[in-house]
């Protein structure tokens, strides 16, 4: 008996620009319309926010692809604090992947960073009509001090990084000047003005439309 194709899910891997590999998870409705899902700082593709949205697409008959930004999860690379546009890069490279597949990407939902990440997609690339935020934030600076202490900035500029702990369950991360400059460079209510006309992005978190 054939298996439904609704409950099909396979491991893929894509190389970014950088030549790091990406890996993800391709949940396969039989169509050829395609979501992707892009997860929050220091989170993955196993992320519980991802696996119910990639049920839920599931359910409603829809493919999606869940996947590790570079150094998250299972893909190749380096954590960083900063990075926002090299994982809208990576979100490139993805939709590239499925495009060359004769798919269509139709929408992308990101969560916390990975919101921030699709965003600063769709004022580059313009070339996914429907952006999903889920709690991104328009100020990058927003949290830095709440998460990491008054101090961090000072011991950054002196030592030129710091090395943090991960949460148990997690892994050490090391913030360095040169991401938290990367980082705090961005403005995300500007580069919303870059995004299509015709691109909607529902309920934005922070008043991009």
């Amino acid at each position: 008996m054939a298996q439904n194709p609704s409950f099909l899910q396979k491991k893929v891997i894509i190389q970014n620009k950088y030549g790091y590999k990406l890996v993800g998870i391709l949940h396969e409705s039989g169509t050829e319309e395609i979501v992707l899902l892009c997860h929050g700082g220091r989170a993955s593709k196993e992320n519980f926010i991802m696996t119910n949205l990639a049920a839920a697409l599931e359910n409603a008959g829809i493919s999606s692809f869940r996947f590790d930004f570079t150094g998250n999860g299972e893909s190749e690379g380096s954590f960083e604090i900063g990075g926002f546009w090299r994982e809208a890069d990576d979100l490139h490279a993805v939709a590239q992947h499925f495009l060359k597949a004769n798919r269509t990407v139709i929408a992308i939902v990101g969560h916390s960073k990975g919101a921030n990440a699709a965003i600063l997609y769709a004022s580059k690339y313009n070339d996914v009509k429907t952006i999903v935020n889920l709690s991104g934030t328009h100020d990058l600076k927003v949290g830095l001090l709440s998460r990491y202490g008054k101090e961090f900035l000072e011991r950054i500029r002196k030592e030129g990084f710091i090395e943090l702990e991960a949460a148990p369950g997690g892994i050490n991360y090391r913030i360095t000047e040169e991401s938290l400059k990367d980082r705090l460079s961005i403005s995300m209510l500007e580069e919303c003005l870059h995004i299509d006309k015709e691109c909607r992005h529902p309920n934005p978190s922070f008043g991009c439309s």
